[in-house]
């Protein structure tokens, strides 16, 4: 699936000309009104009236939507593309490693009229992505590197934690954080794998 059409999907999709607005399920619609501006309630599924011209309506994709960080993301194409390339940082007993997972999200459709005023289409490249980055860094930076193996559950809670306290104000709910690869940097750039996906840590 090319990352664009996943993106175009996610963020907002203008619907243009008529009097009416269709809103399929999991989505949400806002309406910016040429005279007062984006309008703050909220339109859920089904078939809605809009003036034709002078009201322009955007939808939201309000499921939950996977960030994916890895190695070889790419997002020299846009922006905005839900995810971001793998975070390498120094644990807290010096271990220098590579983090990849995953951030499940969502629009918090009650916000979404303040989201899409203060944010426009920009959500990943102004929050998701930077915020995700450091808190992520900045939380495996206090742990070391045994604590990241014996613990995995309760790191990826205190992801979710750290950036639900950073999402919420900004129209988004962080659902989940989770860990599928630490790999060991050495000195000479191996990697050595600590934790992958299919490890099951007690």
């Amino acid at each position: 699936m090319e990352f664009d059409r996943l993106v175009v999907s996610f963020l907002v999709d203008e619907v243009v000309g008529g009097f009416f607005i269709s809103v399929p399920p999991g989505h949400v619609a806002c309406i910016y009104d040429r005279g007062r501006g984006v309008l703050p309630r909220i339109w859920g599924p089904g078939l809605h009236f809009k003036i034709p011209f002078w009201q322009v309506a955007k939808l939201f994709n309000a499921q939950i939507v996977e960030y994916s960080i890895s190695e070889g993301f790419d997002i020299s194409k846009t922006k905005e593309a839900l995810g971001d390339e793998k975070i390498t940082v120094m644990t807290k007993d010096g271990q220098d490693i590579s983090i990849e997972g995953s951030v499940l999200f969502r629009i918090d459709k009650h916000n979404a009229p303040e989201l899409w005023e203060n944010l426009g289409e920009n959500v990943v490249s102004k929050v998701v992505r930077p915020f995700s980055r450091s808190k992520i860094a900045g939380i495996i930076s206090d742990l070391t590197l045994d604590q990241i193996k014996q613990h995995r559950s309760q790191v990826e809670n205190l992801v979710k934690e750290e950036l639900n306290k950073y999402f919420q104000d900004r129209g988004l709910d962080c659902e989940g954080f989770l860990l599928s690869s630490v790999k060991l940097i050495h000195a000479r750039g191996e990697k050595k794998i600590v934790i992958d996906s299919s490890e099951t840590i007690r």
